[in-house]
């Protein structure tokens, strides 16, 4: 360490005294240069202060301890803030407090726990910040055992109604899944401060309770409870996850009157809002607008090209990206090797693939092998795909399974789908998915004994399929339908006007595409089964509400079938309106007769 000290020290004095010989510097200024050394990350000449320290025994001091601990802290140096702790002669709370958050902070979570063990082995007092500290560790460990243990802590210590406390453990619980906990702590708390009401949004959010997360924000509105910019993020998430428009466009409007849109986490969730809302065009001009191009905005923007099948789009601005000068990660390449999968661009998907190892020293995690295997599976490489998955380094996942299964049902490729879903129900033996999808592959190829016996396994698991939903908004409230829908206040009119619609279509050469019902029955009653599904039942339903010139907007949960592909096309043509679908996989813009995946999806 004197080594260190005798290379290190005249640059610090010539730096901070001004002075070109050794000699002691106050304590005080001791402080200030540490602290500028913690600010800028400057280990080396933090070392050389600490050199200092010692040279002049000032270590005895328990304010230059704390300080030096946090200095080596914000460094990354650890092992050096846990030795100044250690040979502390005296450790006061603010210094196990300091080593806990400095243990926490770095994600060194179990050594943080474990060190609150120790304290309270050899008796030291602690304090509302000890606790807090030890719970936002037990949030990243996702310690629910150590979390319950410290709420019984905290109560029989009566910190229960401490805001720091309360804030710490509520997040803790979301963050376990534990949402019903979380919302008991949060109403005990006689006090909340902005982050607290924020982790309680964020907490709803990540247990994709995203109606329960938009109460809440407007429950912080009527508090009049100051915004900032992480409950701002998990609002627009939630907007986002059930594309709601409407409160996204409030939401938007709140962050022009307070300020936050010039963040750019807030701008790139905002991005990210209308974009999987449908609206592809407004989630660009709030980019366009944005004043930081960063790469957690670009990344934003390209994906959401990506998922609109705006693949040259997305494809450009990751050309963009590079000649501002910054560095694609991983997320980029997600994006834009899923741009290429949306099109079947199998030759610039392959491209990108190797541009991130060879250029931007990547490694290819699953999410780009999923999209590699996507994108071979859906331009019929299926072999390609399978070889790709063997090669692996690491075990397929379900998406990558699931994604082979779906290209073999495109394909007819039952071989490799016995393969896929052998695999698939392994993996996720509660997903009825998957084996629907491969009764589905059996009864395509007319194999229909293969049918029977995969819907008698599907019975036997006791797995429930998923059934077909699609939504819609209107006028702030969400209309939802399921297939042959009964139960909506104006089904009637819903299903008279849908059959005025077929007729007109009919009329224009439209047919039911029954080959789409994979059902062992006559064609006649393919036509029934199909007639009803829900993606049709929401647009009538918004041709009926929506004004002339106003897109029709639909969400769906499940992939669009291939007869509501072509019954949309022609909707679109008839009426003059733009069809906008969401479906599992990604945004249909249907206009004129067209959709905006060019039969690729």
């Amino acid at each position: 360490m004197k080594a260190v000290t005798s290379r290190l020290i005249r640059p610090i004095q010539t730096l901070y005294t001004n002075k070109p010989t050794l000699s002691p510097i106050a304590t005080p200024n001791l402080h200030q240069i540490l602290q500028k050394c913690a600010k800028e990350k400057l280990p080396m000449k933090g070392m050389a202060c600490h050199g200092y320290i010692i040279q002049y025994r000032l270590c005895e001091n328990t304010l230059t301890s704390n300080i030096l601990i946090n200095m080596y802290s914000k460094c990354g140096h650890l092992e050096y803030a846990r030795k100044v702790f250690d040979e502390m002669p005296e450790r006061t709370l603010v210094s196990w407090n300091t080593m806990i958050g400095s243990y926490t902070q770095n994600g060194n979570e179990k050594e943080a726990l474990d060190l609150f063990v120790q304290m309270q082995r050899e008796g030291t007092e602690f304090s509302e910040f000890t606790v807090s500290g030890v719970l936002c560790a037990c949030a990243a460990e996702f310690a629910v055992f150590e979390c319950r243990q410290l709420h019984a802590f905290a109560l029989k210590a009566s910190m229960l109604a401490n805001m720091f406390v309360g804030t710490a453990l509520l997040d803790v619980y979301s963050k376990c899944g534990l949402v019903e906990d979380a919302v008991r702590v949060f109403e005990f708390m006689p006090e909340r401060s902005d982050v607290t009401w924020s982790s309680m949004v964020a907490g709803y959010v990540k247990n994709e309770l995203f109606e329960e997360a938009l109460l809440m924000f407007r429950k912080v509105q009527v508090a009049g409870v100051g915004f900032n910019q992480f409950i701002m993020s998990s609002v627009l998430a939630a907007c986002a996850a059930i594309a709601a428009k409407i409160e996204g466009i409030q939401t938007h409007a709140v962050l022009l009157k307070t300020g936050f849109i010039v963040n750019f986490f807030v701008c790139s969730s905002l991005v990210d809002m209308y974009s999987k809302c449908g609206s592809i065009n407004e989630a660009y001009l709030v980019f366009s607008h944005a004043q930081d191009k960063n790469v957690v905005l670009l990344n934003a923007m390209i994906s959401g090209f990506s998922r609109h099948g705006r693949s040259v789009e997305a494809m450009m601005l990751f050309e963009k990206m590079q000649q501002l000068g910054l560095q694609p990660n991983e997320v980029t390449y997600v994006s834009v090797l899923s741009a290429c999968g949306h099109m079947g661009l199998v030759k610039e998907g392959k491209k990108y693939f190797d541009m991130m190892v060879k250029e931007h020293n990547l490694s290819p995690n699953v999410y780009h092998y999923s999209c590699m295997v996507d994108i071979l599976g859906r331009t019929g490489l299926i072999d390609e795909a399978k070889t790709l998955i063997d090669k692996m380094p690491f075990e397929a996942t379900a998406s990558i399974w699931g994604s082979l299964l779906s290209s073999c049902r495109v394909y007819n490729n039952v071989e490799l789908a016995e393969i896929a879903a052998k695999r698939l129900f392994e993996i996720e033996p509660d997903n009825a998915g998957n084996h629907v999808l491969l009764s589905n592959i059996y009864a395509a190829n007319r194999q229909w004994d293969d049918v029977i016996q995969a819907r008698k396994l599907l019975k036997e698991t006791e797995v429930k399929k998923e059934r077909g939903k699609s939504w819609i908004e209107i006028k702030d409230k969400v209309h939802a339908f399921m297939v042959g829908e009964r139960n909506h206040e104006r089904i009637g009119e819903i299903y008279a006007r849908l059959e005025d619609i077929m007729e007109e279509m009919k009329r224009f050469g439209y047919k039911c595409e029954t080959q789409h019902d994979l059902h062992n029955v006559e064609d006649d009653k393919k036509e029934d089964l199909l007639r009803h599904h829900s993606e049709k039942l929401a647009f009538v339903f918004g041709l009926m509400c929506l004004p002339p010139s106003a897109p029709i907007r639909i969400m769906k949960n499940l992939r669009i079938c291939g007869d509501c592909h072509v019954f949309m096309k022609r909707a679109s043509k008839i009426t003059g309106r733009e069809i906008v679908v969401r479906d599992i996989n990604r945004f249909h813009h249907f206009r004129n007769g067209f959709c905006s995946c060019g039969e690729f999806w």
